[in-house]
Protein backbone atom coordinates (compact mmCIF):
# COMPACT_ATOMS: atom_id res chain seq x y z
CA UNK A 1 0.00 0.00 0.00
CA UNK A 2 1.31 3.46 -0.88
CA UNK A 3 2.60 5.54 2.02
CA UNK A 4 3.29 9.24 2.15
CA UNK A 5 6.09 11.01 3.96
CA UNK A 6 4.75 14.39 5.07
CA UNK A 7 7.00 17.11 6.47
CA UNK A 8 5.67 20.35 7.93
CA UNK A 9 8.65 22.65 8.14
CA UNK A 10 9.60 26.03 9.49
CA UNK A 11 12.92 27.03 7.99
CA UNK A 12 15.38 28.69 10.37
CA UNK A 13 18.51 28.61 8.19
CA UNK A 14 17.77 29.02 4.47
CA UNK A 15 21.33 28.37 3.22
CA UNK A 16 21.60 25.08 5.10
CA UNK A 17 18.11 24.05 4.03
CA UNK A 18 18.89 24.88 0.40
CA UNK A 19 21.98 22.64 0.59
CA UNK A 20 19.77 19.81 1.90
CA UNK A 21 17.10 20.51 -0.70
CA UNK A 22 19.61 20.30 -3.57
CA UNK A 23 20.48 16.74 -2.57
CA UNK A 24 17.00 15.58 -1.52
CA UNK A 25 15.57 14.58 -4.92
CA UNK A 26 18.48 12.34 -5.94
CA UNK A 27 18.11 10.36 -2.69
CA UNK A 28 14.37 10.09 -3.21
CA UNK A 29 14.66 8.93 -6.82
CA UNK A 30 17.19 6.20 -5.91
CA UNK A 31 14.48 4.64 -3.75
CA UNK A 32 11.62 5.08 -6.23
CA UNK A 33 10.06 7.84 -4.16
CA UNK A 34 8.00 10.50 -5.88
CA UNK A 35 7.87 14.12 -4.78
CA UNK A 36 4.21 15.18 -4.86
CA UNK A 37 4.22 18.51 -3.02
CA UNK A 38 6.88 21.04 -2.04
CA UNK A 39 5.11 24.31 -1.26
CA UNK A 40 6.74 27.22 0.57
CA UNK A 41 3.43 29.06 0.92
CA UNK A 42 0.46 26.70 1.23
CA UNK A 43 -2.87 28.42 1.69
CA UNK A 44 -4.66 27.61 4.93
CA UNK A 45 -8.38 27.27 4.31
CA UNK A 46 -9.51 26.21 7.79
CA UNK A 47 -7.93 26.17 11.21
CA UNK A 48 -4.42 27.15 12.18
CA UNK A 49 -1.19 25.95 10.61
CA UNK A 50 2.07 27.08 12.15
CA UNK A 51 4.54 25.68 9.64
CA UNK A 52 6.02 27.51 6.67
CA UNK A 53 6.45 24.72 4.12
CA UNK A 54 4.88 21.36 3.38
CA UNK A 55 6.61 18.51 1.56
CA UNK A 56 4.83 15.28 0.58
CA UNK A 57 6.57 12.30 -1.01
CA UNK A 58 5.02 8.98 -2.04
CA UNK A 59 6.57 5.54 -1.64
CA UNK A 60 5.34 2.12 -2.80
CA UNK A 61 5.01 0.91 0.79
CA UNK A 62 6.31 1.52 4.29
CA UNK A 63 9.36 -0.69 3.70
CA UNK A 64 10.35 1.51 0.74
CA UNK A 65 10.02 4.62 2.91
CA UNK A 66 12.20 3.01 5.60
CA UNK A 67 14.86 2.00 3.05
CA UNK A 68 15.02 5.59 1.80
CA UNK A 69 14.95 7.18 5.26
CA UNK A 70 17.70 4.92 6.59
CA UNK A 71 19.80 4.89 3.40
CA UNK A 72 23.37 6.12 3.59
CA UNK A 73 22.58 8.78 0.96
CA UNK A 74 19.74 10.26 3.01
CA UNK A 75 21.62 9.89 6.31
CA UNK A 76 24.41 11.97 4.73
CA UNK A 77 22.09 14.97 4.22
CA UNK A 78 19.38 14.73 6.88
CA UNK A 79 21.56 16.55 9.42
CA UNK A 80 21.21 19.69 7.33
CA UNK A 81 17.41 19.45 7.42
CA UNK A 82 17.41 18.87 11.15
CA UNK A 83 19.77 21.80 11.73
CA UNK A 84 17.92 24.16 9.38
CA UNK A 85 14.27 23.43 10.14
CA UNK A 86 11.78 22.72 12.84
CA UNK A 87 8.74 20.50 12.41
CA UNK A 88 7.50 16.93 12.19
CA UNK A 89 8.01 14.27 9.56
CA UNK A 90 5.22 11.71 9.55
CA UNK A 91 4.37 8.62 7.51
CA UNK A 92 0.73 8.17 6.50
CA UNK A 93 -0.79 5.14 4.84
CA UNK A 94 -2.73 5.64 1.63
CA UNK A 95 -6.33 4.62 1.14
CA UNK A 96 -7.15 1.45 -0.75
CA UNK A 97 -9.53 2.02 -3.59
CA UNK A 98 -12.31 -0.52 -3.95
Amino acid sequence: MTVYGVAQLTIRDRATYDRYSAMFLPTLRRHNGTLLVADDQPRVVEGRWDAQKIVIAAFDDEAAFERWYHSSAYRAIVGDRLAATHGPLIVAKGVRRT
